[in-house]
Order: structure tokens, then C-alpha cells, then sequence
């Protein structure tokens, strides 16, 4: 599984205006419909099998679209003038700026879907089930279905039948100045909790104020500091499977859960159930964070879980120069039992973009990382949209400001991505040259060995600093199916170097492989060389900085 994430709003936003704080009408946004046929084979040519939608539900925006019935948000609860897409603001819809006829914008949806699954990839979208935004109101929801919050009891800061949490007799007062783009202050008495577990009426800049924390049952505040009533089963519970139910019924193939750790495990076990049993092939992607908390999430239904503290932390530190390459061994070793369902990453809608001053500045440094996430194993990989060209994420776009990410709260267009799709010729060859060196890599993942082979870590034969391999700057490992033999070697160096690797014994044995001459062909570049492959000869490769090898290994003898 390899996953594309488009942020919807942005992604075919070709208005190149890029004012700060600019509103919709100065700075355009991007529509479903931008997302053409031909763009979807682009994609799936890269290697790509899903695509994740990022921002299809409607959230909370300053956009106007009362003209719609869609009901206005306050601007002092909006973060930015586009708004966060998950502070959800109805459940049951799309996000109206997304489409170009706002009355048809499920329509426009679906076509999406059927456009992407007709150029053979499947489609993701998020669900965001621990939080809304604090002016939560469906106008969308199917006959029958109650809205959120609708009969709690808002006297009381915890009940079982409660969606939501409050705090009695106090109002909503926020340690922070909200007023200044709204021409009334917001009112909300008495005040909900806020998203990131905040249980009192007065959350800081640093909080998710614009936010309100779903009630899974869970008592935070009781005299042991957190107590679980789950019999009866919490209405929260049942509203949320729904929704689930109704996305997974407009052809939606996968969700990622949003903090997903935030809601309790007993929760997923259910609703994940009640999905499977309808749709058993839907995909269920978690964002947890806590890597002790990893097991109980896969066996409550999670397929894959965000590998961040992980191996992204792990490989972002390599790239930087901060930790030494054979830290990677370390670190999948510390999740190998479950290692299959752990998704690979270098850059999301979250984190800062590689080529950003914030990270390293340059995109071809994280090549090596890169690799590493696409080969290692058999484990899905993930690739934010306008990182295969070298998106520097540098923009001061409004309430983002200078962090290199690319906003989530402004509209605003990202020009390596419109030339790459949009406007090719403008494409500069740096750009042309990363992306090109993207799809091979991607394209690889195909191959037998990668796609459900055995992998053999050889840094424990190659652990001694020399001026033929060093273990802080390589990593060198096997692949191999009944059919392929592949040898690996990154490097993380800026600098080309002559590295001898090291296959022991135990090797050759525990993949049941033949020594003797054989050929080795780079996959890369298609040339052939006759190598000895055997446990008393290292391996003696060339590997251009900031580069990799990948060798097919012909085990017949020439």
C-alpha cells in the first residue's frame, strides 16, 4: 500500500495571488473537480495505490455560505480565514469550498471517488472522532439521526448520555484575545471542554480552542482521575460508528483516524467491528503517537498505525545528522512483531516539509530516508503532495506563519504542486529530476522481494567503523521472495562513497540463498556486473552521495 495525501483545498488551487491572511475570493481555492482523470493516472503512474483526501468533511471556515442554509461559524473560534479541517462542523457533509456547485458538492464528491477508483486507486478520507468544532451543527444528517448534543444535560461536566463535556456555571473564556476579526465576542455558557483533553472554561493559545471534546464515557475528572463507564453502551458510540457507516457507503475505501489514542480502545474494538462486518475491506489507518500503546490499538482493529515517534523521528534525526544510521536497526527492532502495520513517512499535512530551512533544506538529503521507508519492508509508505518535488513549505501564508509546513488553515496555492500537475512546463529540471527519482523508487516497491518478501537486516555484520563502510552514515540491507534477491545499501552521506559490505553465513542460511559468482543488476540504472557472493568476500559497491543501490541478485553461477 502506498498512500498520496492531497490536501483538497489546496492541491488544484492555481491562483497564484498568495496574500497573507487572504480570504477565498483573493487567494482561490482548490475543487474537487480539479482533480481530473488525468491528474489520477499521473498519480497511480507514480506508484501510488490510495489517495488520501485530507479536509473532505466540513469544518469550520469564515467563508459565508449561510446563502446555502449552511450555518456561518464565528471568526473568533476559526483558526485562520479557511479554518482547521478538524474542527469538523457536520459530519455528515463536504466541505463546500471544495466544490464548484456548493448545493451538488456530494455529488461532486462521489465523482471524485468513482474518478480515482477508475484509475485503479482507492480512496482515504479522514474521520476525526475525538473532537469537533465548538459550533457543531449537522444539516446533513440522515432522517433519524440525532445531532450531537443535542439532549445533553449541560448542568452537569460528565455524564454517561452526554456527547459533549461542559463546565458548569462558567462561560467560555479563552486565555487569549479571539475578538479581534469578529465584530461581537463569541458566547458559549456554559462552556465545553476543549479537543486536547482541556476540562476547564479557559483554554490557552496553545490549546485546541476551537475545538470541543467528544464524551466516550470516560469520567477525566473523578475522584481517581479517570473511570470508564461503558455498560450501557455510550450513545457517543453509536452516533460515531454511524458516521463511519455513512462514508464507507459513498465508496470510501479507508479512514485515518485522527488522534486516534485520544479515544478509548474499547470504543474502535466496537466500532470497527460493527464496519468490517459491513464493508470487510475498508482500511482503518491510526494516528497514536504513544509507541506503548501501539498493541492494544492493532488488537482493538487498527490495520496500520503512524510510525512518528518512530522511525520518522528516527530517520529525520539521520538526515540532520543528529543520529547515526545504524539507529535504524534499533528502531524497527523495538516494534518487530508488528511491524507490517506500522505506515512509514518523511513528510505530512503535520509535520515540516524536508526541504524546509526547519528541517534540512535540501529534498535529495532525505533520499537515502526515503529508500529506507519504501524497501525496508512490507509495510505501507506515505507520501505528502509536493514533496516529490521538492516543496519547501517557506511560505508566511497568514495564521500559519513561517514554520515550513504547508498551511492547514489558509487558502492559499502550493506552486510546486500546480507545476508538477497543472502547468508542467514551467517545471524546473530540479523539480523534474526529484520527482522522476521518486517514481522509481515508488515503482519498485512492486517488485516481488519488496511486495511480500523476507528482509534481512546486515548491520550487525557491518557494525565496525573503516574507511570501506561506515555504520554511521550506510545501511545496508536483504530483501528476498522465492523469486528475488535483492541487496540494499544507502547512503547518508553528501559524499560518494566505495562501501564493502559484509553478508555472513547466517544469512546466505536463514534466506536459504547460494553462494558463488552471480550477477548483480542495478535496478536503478540496469547495469550488470559479475560480483562473488559469498560470506568471505564482502560485497564492493560504489554509492553516490546522499544515494542508494538496489541489486538484483541472479543466484544461477556465470
Amino acid at each position: 500500500m502506498t498512500i498520496y495525501q492531497i490536501f483538497t483545498r489546496l492541491f488544484g488551487n492555481q491562483n497564484m495571488t498568495f496574500t497573507p491572511h487572504g480570504t477565498m475570493e483573493e487567494n482561490g481555492v482548490g475543487k474537487m473537480n480539479d482533480i481530473t482523470t488525468t491528474v489520477l493516472n499521473r498519480i497511480h503512474d507514480m506508484g501510488f495505490t490510495h489517495v488520501w483526501f485530507t479536509g473532505i468533511v466540513r469544518h469550520a471556515t469564515t467563508t459565508d455560505y449561510s446563502t446555502y442554509g449552511i450555518p456561518r461559524q464565528h471568526p473568533a473560534i476559526v483558526k485562520g480565514r479557511a479554518g482547521s479541517p478538524y474542527a469538523i462542523t457536520d459530519y455528515y457533509d463536504v466541505d463546500p469550498d471544495l466544490a464548484v456547485q456548493v448545493p451538488k458538492r456530494m455529488d461532486e464528491f462521489e465523482a471524485l471517488v468513482k474518478r480515482t477508483h477508475e484509475a485503479g486507486m482507492k480512496v482515504i478520507v479522514d474521520f476525526v472522532p475525538n473532537h469537533v468544532a465548538r459550533q457543531y451543527h449537522s444539516i446533513c444528517k440522515p432522517k433519524g439521526v440525532r445531532d450531537l448534543g443535542e439532549k445533553d444535560d449541560v448542568n452537569k461536566h460528565f455524564d454517561i448520555h452526554n456527547n459533549f463535556y461542559y463546565c458548569p456555571s462558567y462561560p467560555f473564556e479563552p486565555a487569549i484575545d479571539l475578538c479581534k476579526d469578529a465584530s461581537e465576542p463569541y458566547r458559549e455558557y456554559p462552556a465545553k471542554c476543549t479537543g486536547n483533553d482541556c476540562f476547564n472554561a479557559s483554554p490557552s493559545a496553545n490549546d485546541w480552542y476551537e475545538t470541543v471534546k467528544l464524551n466516550y464515557s470516560i469520567d477525566y475528572t473523578d475522584a481517581g482521575g479517570r473511570s470508564e463507564h461503558f455498560d450501557p453502551m455510550p450513545d457517543t458510540w453509536r452516533q460515531m460508528t454511524d458516521i463511519l457507516l455513512f462514508w464507507a457507503s459513498k465508496g470510501v475505501d479507508g479512514f485515518r483516524c485522527d488522534m486516534a489514542e485520544m479515544v478509548p480502545t474499547a470504543f474502535w474494538q466496537y466500532a470497527i467491528g460493527k464496519l468490517k462486518a459491513t464493508y470487510p475491506n475498508v482500511i482503518i489507518i491510526g494516528e497514536v503517537y504513544n509507541p506503548s500503546l501501539y498493541r492494544a490499538y492493532i488488537a482493538s482493529g487498527f490495520d496500520y498505525l503512524y510510525d512518528k515517534v518512530g522511525m520518522y523521528d528516527c530517520l529525520r534525526d539521520i538526515v540532520c545528522g543528529m543520529r547515526p544510521a545504524h539507529h535504524i536497526t534499533r528502531q524497527w527492532q523495538s516494534v518487530d512483531d508488528i511491524l507490517p502495520k506500522m505506515l512509514y513517512f518523511l513528510e505530512n499535512h503535520d509535520e515540516q516539509r524536508i526541504a524546509s530551512d526547519f528541517f534540512c533544506g535540501s529534498a535529495e538529503r532525505a533520499l537515502p530516508a526515503f529508500m529506507v521507508c519504501a524497501w525496508l519492508h512490507t509495510n505501507p509508505v506515505m507520501v505528502y503532495a509536493g514533496q516529490e518535488f521538492g516543496e519547501r513549505g517557506m511560505d508566511a501564508e497568514g495564521f500559519s506563519g513561517l514554520d515550513g509546513r504547508t498551511t492547514i488553515f489558509d487558502y492559499w496555492a502550493v506552486k510546486s504542486v500546480i507545476e508538477g500537475y497543472y502547468q508542467r512546463r514551467k517545471m524546473d529540471n530540479h523539480s523534474k529530476t526529484l520527482s522522476e527519482t521518486y517514481r522509481q523508487i515508488l515503482n519498485l516497491r512492486n517488485l516481488p522481494a519488496i511486495a511480500h518478501g523476507q528482509f534481512f537486516d546486515l548491520m550487525y555484520a557491518n557494525s565496525q567503523h573503516s574507511a570501506l563502510f561506515n555504520p554511521d552514515e550506510q545501511y545496508v540491507f536483504l530483501r528476498k521472495s522465492a523469486e528475488q534477491i535483492l541487496l540494499i545499501v544507502v547512503n547518508f552521506s553528501p559524499n560518494q562513497q566505495t562501501v564493502h559490505v559484509n553478508i555472513p553465513e547466517h544469512a546466505f542460511n536463514y534466506l536459504q540463498m547460494s553462494q558463488g559468482n552471480c550477477k548483480a543488476i542495478d535496478l536503478i540504472t540496469n547495469k550488470e556486473q559479475t560480483v562473488a557472493w559469498q560470506a568471505d568476500r564482502p560485497f564492493v559497491t560504489q554509492v553516490m552521495g546522499y544515494g542508494g543501490k538496489i541489486y538484483e541478485i541472479k543466484r544461477h553461477e556465470v
